[in-house]
Protein backbone atom coordinates (compact mmCIF):
# COMPACT_ATOMS: atom_id res chain seq x y z
CA UNK A 1 0.00 0.00 0.00
CA UNK A 2 0.65 3.49 -0.42
CA UNK A 3 0.74 6.53 1.73
CA UNK A 4 -2.34 8.40 0.98
CA UNK A 5 -3.58 6.13 -1.62
CA UNK A 6 -6.56 3.81 -1.29
CA UNK A 7 -6.53 0.51 -0.17
CA UNK A 8 -9.43 -1.18 0.86
CA UNK A 9 -13.10 -0.15 0.34
CA UNK A 10 -15.70 -0.34 3.69
CA UNK A 11 -19.55 -0.82 2.25
CA UNK A 12 -22.40 -0.17 3.80
CA UNK A 13 -26.39 -0.23 3.11
CA UNK A 14 -26.41 3.30 1.87
CA UNK A 15 -22.55 3.51 0.73
CA UNK A 16 -19.16 2.71 -0.58
CA UNK A 17 -16.11 4.85 1.29
CA UNK A 18 -12.72 4.28 0.18
CA UNK A 19 -9.77 3.41 3.01
CA UNK A 20 -6.92 5.43 2.50
CA UNK A 21 -3.44 4.52 3.76
CA UNK A 22 -2.03 6.33 6.52
CA UNK A 23 1.72 5.06 5.48
CA UNK A 24 3.67 3.21 3.35
CA UNK A 25 3.73 -0.15 3.12
CA UNK A 26 3.39 -4.23 2.64
CA UNK A 27 0.39 -5.67 3.92
CA UNK A 28 0.91 -8.79 6.20
CA UNK A 29 -2.64 -9.47 7.77
CA UNK A 30 -6.30 -8.85 7.25
CA UNK A 31 -8.85 -8.64 9.88
CA UNK A 32 -11.09 -11.29 8.07
CA UNK A 33 -12.98 -11.14 10.99
CA UNK A 34 -14.87 -7.93 9.95
CA UNK A 35 -16.14 -9.76 7.06
CA UNK A 36 -18.94 -11.06 10.15
CA UNK A 37 -18.99 -7.57 11.61
CA UNK A 38 -17.68 -4.41 10.56
CA UNK A 39 -19.29 -2.64 13.07
CA UNK A 40 -16.08 -3.30 15.43
CA UNK A 41 -14.28 -0.92 13.62
CA UNK A 42 -16.68 1.72 15.39
CA UNK A 43 -16.96 -0.38 18.41
CA UNK A 44 -13.47 -1.42 18.94
CA UNK A 45 -11.27 0.60 16.71
CA UNK A 46 -7.83 0.42 19.64
CA UNK A 47 -8.93 -3.24 19.76
CA UNK A 48 -10.61 -6.08 17.53
CA UNK A 49 -11.60 -3.44 14.85
CA UNK A 50 -7.71 -2.92 13.12
CA UNK A 51 -8.24 -3.51 9.43
CA UNK A 52 -4.66 -4.62 8.39
CA UNK A 53 -1.25 -5.26 9.98
CA UNK A 54 1.38 -3.63 8.20
CA UNK A 55 5.34 -4.02 7.37
CA UNK A 56 6.28 -0.19 6.99
CA UNK A 57 8.49 0.60 3.91
CA UNK A 58 9.28 4.06 5.48
CA UNK A 59 8.97 4.36 9.53
CA UNK A 60 9.50 7.95 9.80
CA UNK A 61 6.17 8.12 7.71
CA UNK A 62 4.28 7.19 11.23
CA UNK A 63 6.01 10.48 13.08
CA UNK A 64 3.36 12.92 10.57
CA UNK A 65 0.13 10.73 12.26
CA UNK A 66 -1.79 12.05 15.18
CA UNK A 67 -1.77 10.13 18.39
CA UNK A 68 -5.43 9.25 19.58
CA UNK A 69 -5.80 12.06 21.85
CA UNK A 70 -4.91 14.39 19.07
CA UNK A 71 -6.76 12.98 16.80
CA UNK A 72 -9.96 13.09 19.36
CA UNK A 73 -8.80 16.76 19.54
CA UNK A 74 -9.38 17.50 15.77
CA UNK A 75 -12.85 15.61 15.26
CA UNK A 76 -14.31 17.71 18.02
CA UNK A 77 -13.25 21.24 17.00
Amino acid sequence: MTKDQPYAEIESVKAVSEVYAPLSGEIVEVNTALADGAGTINNDPYGQGWLAKVRMSDPSEADLLLSAEEYQTTIKA
